[in-house]
């Protein structure tokens, strides 16, 4: 049974920082894409950043690039999403994710079938 943990979230000022981390467990795939994905309150669940396992190439979405890092220490299985500089607009749930691909483009939330619970990340100005 797969398992995702999300941690980390909170509240903090515009121009402050977190890092959330996500524990992964019970799955064996050999090729693994994890991505950070959020859900704003009125709006769809969007991509942020994705890591493919193997290889640690990154993708990110344009609104967090040079200001967000996706990572992962595959001795813990876990995934990391270090977010500098945050704006009120990152305001909402932070989700990982994870699904078997060889490739790991940002792509639409229904293509990943495991997630976790979500951790909330508010941003006040």
């Amino acid at each position: 049974q797969v398992q995702l943990v999300e941690s980390g979230g909170g509240s903090v000022q515009a121009g402050g920082s977190l890092r959330l981390s996500c524990a992964a467990s019970g799955y064996t795939y050999s090729r693994n894409c994890m991505g950070w994905f959020r859900q704003a309150p009125g709006k769809e669940r969007e991509g942020v950043a994705t890591i493919y396992t193997n290889s640690g190439t990154t993708y990110y979405a344009d609104s967090v690039k040079g200001r967000f890092t996706v990572s992962r220490d595959n001795a813990k299985n876990t995934l990391y999403l270090q977010m500098n500089s945050l704006k009120p607009e990152d305001t909402a749930m932070y989700y990982c994710a994870v699904r078997s691909a060889v490739y790991c483009y940002i792509t639409s939330p229904t293509n990943f079938p495991y997630w976790g619970q979500g951790t909330q990340v508010t941003v006040s100005s």
